[in-house]
């Protein structure tokens, strides 16, 4: 299987092609439109700030490319957040796939949240055999409400989308490549779509 992760400058690339490599896959890194387009299934990856990230979408001109992407595309962490309409981190236009703005904790909360949480209501093939209530790895001090594309949820003071879909593009809010045996078996769902 050609898997591709768009290579932007975003911070968890290389956790995330270990991850990979332990599923048995050599994922290819690229900022190349062309070669991105070609991928079986191509990798959304992101740690970061949103204004900074898409200013270097727009620079490679991927920005363009990823919402016509046809094969599945999983955006993780920011690469989830880009592909919503908006964030307000930055005050950034987002990529506009996932119809839903992100939005900042309150100030009530400490944030980033770190650490381990439980995800629920999943409805995905993407959470093929993972059990209502598992844990995962987050960090993040934004995260996109609910809304009709949610799913999977979780909660730190709200309740907010930990996983979005539409068509063959998903998104998880969490780090699957650091999530343990959960976050393989999500990313081996996410190979067999």
């Amino acid at each position: 299987m050609d898997v591709v992760i768009i290579n932007y400058g975003a911070g968890n690339i290389q956790s995330i092609r270990f991850a990979f490599e332990r599923l048995g896959i050599h994922p290819e890194l690229s900022d190349q439109a062309e070669r991105i387009a070609r991928a079986d299934r191509v990798i959304f990856p992101g740690v970061g700030e949103a204004g900074s990230a898409m200013e270097k979408l727009k620079h490679t001109g991927l920005d363009g490319l990823i919402p016509q992407l046809r094969q599945p595309v999983l955006g993780i962490c920011l690469g989830m957040q880009l592909m919503c309409r908006h964030s307000e981190e930055g005050d950034t236009p987002g990529l506009g796939i996932f119809d839903t703005e992100v939005v900042r904790f309150g100030s009530h909360l400490k944030v980033p949240q770190i650490g381990w949480n439980q995800i629920t209501g999943l409805k995905s093939p993407l959470f093929k055999g993972v059990p209502e209530g598992s844990y995962i790895y987050l960090v993040h001090s934004f995260y996109a409400p609910l809304c009709a594309a949610t799913t999977a949820t979780s909660s730190y003071g709200p309740e907010y989308s930990a996983a979005l879909a539409k068509g063959n593009f998903y998104g998880v809010q969490f780090h699957p490549e650091k999530s343990s045996t959960v976050g393989a078996r999500i990313l081996k769902n996410f190979l067999e779509l």
